[in-house]
């Protein structure tokens, strides 16, 4: 990968500094850990390490930051994508648990 995957997570697109604060508390602090680990994995992540429980915007918000699109964008054409993959991977932990 390339250096421009290093920047903090608050330079990208969509993710402030209170989202890069709440990433950072799961230990993801750069956009190239977000995309090797995922947005969806990083939301539960965030769902089980976070000392705020995070909305399903965030995920897309995530998202939209990878892919250089807004949120709203994300969340109005992959919703039903991003939250079947989010219970595939919910189901998973249960079995592994």
């Amino acid at each position: 990968m390339n250096n421009e995957n290093s920047f903090p997570l608050a330079a990208l697109p969509g993710l402030g500094p209170k989202s890069a604060q709440w990433l950072a508390q799961v230990g993801i602090i750069t956009e190239q850990q977000l995309r090797k680990l995922g947005p969806v994995r990083a939301f539960l992540l965030l769902e089980r390490g976070c000392s705020v429980k995070p909305s399903l915007n965030f995920l897309y918000a995530m998202v939209g930051a990878l892919e250089e699109r807004h949120w709203q964008d994300v969340a109005l054409h992959d919703k039903a994508r991003l939250l079947m993959e989010l219970e595939s991977y919910r189901e998973m932990d249960q079995f592994f648990e």
